[in-house]
C-alpha cells in the first residue's frame, strides 16, 4: 500500500519532494495560510483538464449550498445531478451500478460541488485546502467498498488542488437509500484562504 501510495504522490508530481519526504513520519513544512499549497492553480488545472463547471441549481428543499463562518467554507451534500439537472446516476451500487459507475458518480458530485463553491467564492483559487470529506454511496446491504466509490470524487479533488490540499479527512459510508435513488452523495468542509 505504502509502495502504490508513493507512486500515486510521485506520479502526481510531487514536484521535487524527496522520496524520504513522501513516507510516513516524515516532518514537512507546512505551508503558511497566505501560500499556495498546490503548484497550478486550481483554475488553470479545470482548463487543463477539460472541466467546464455550469452554474449550480438551486437548492431543491430547505437548504443553503453553501455556509462560509470564519475562514471556513461549509458545502451541502450534492448528488450527481447532470448540468442539466437530469437525475444523472441513479441505482444502487452493487445491485443496478457497479464500483466502477458509482466511482462516476462520486466524480459528479465533485464537479457540482465545484461549481457549487465557484458560483459562491468567484473563483476556486480562494481555496486553501480541503478540510473533511463525507461520501454516501447508496448500496446494497453488506457492501464494503464505499471508500472505493467514494475515491471517484477524492482523486478529482487530488487533481483539482493537489496532493496536499485536495486530500483531507474523509468519511464513505453505506446508505440504505439517497434521494432520488442517486448512487451517491458528498458533503465538504474547506478552508479558505483570506
Amino acid at each position: 500500500m505504502l509502495e502504490i501510495l508513493t507512486r500515486r504522490r510521485l506520479i502526481r508530481g510531487a514536484a521535487g519532494a524527496s522520496l524520504a519526504s513522501l513516507l510516513p513520519g516524515s516532518v514537512r513544512a507546512q505551508p503558511k495560510l497566505s501560500e499556495a499549497p498546490w503548484q497550478v492553480s486550481p483554475e488553470a488545472r479545470l482548463r487543463e483538464l477539460g472541466i467546464d463547471l455550469h452554474v449550480p441549481p438551486p437548492p431543491v428543499a430547505t437548504y443553503v449550498g453553501t455556509v462560509i463562518v470564519g475562514n471556513m467554507l461549509y458545502v451541502a451534500g450534492h448528488t450527481p445531478r447532470m448540468p442539466d439537472a437530469s437525475p444523472g446516476h441513479q441505482g444502487i451500487v452493487g445491485q443496478d451500478l457497479t464500483v466502477e459507475q458509482g466511482q462516476a458518480a462520486a466524480r459528479q458530485c465533485g464537479i457540482n460541488i465545484l461549481a457549487t463553491m465557484r458560483a459562491r467564492l468567484g473563483t476556486l483559487d480562494r481555496v486553501a485546502r480541503l478540510v473533511r470529506t463525507f461520501g454516501m454511496v447508496n448500496a446494497v446491504p453488506g457492501f464494503a467498498q464505499q471508500p472505493a466509490v467514494i475515491n471517484g470524487f477524492s482523486d478529482l479533488m487530488v487533481d483539482i488542488f493537489g496532493e496536499e490540499a485536495g486530500t483531507g479527512t474523509r468519511a464513505a459510508v453505506g446508505m440504505g437509500s439517497l434521494p432520488g435513488n442517486m448512487a451517491a452523495e458528498v458533503e465538504t468542509f474547506w478552508e479558505l484562504r483570506a
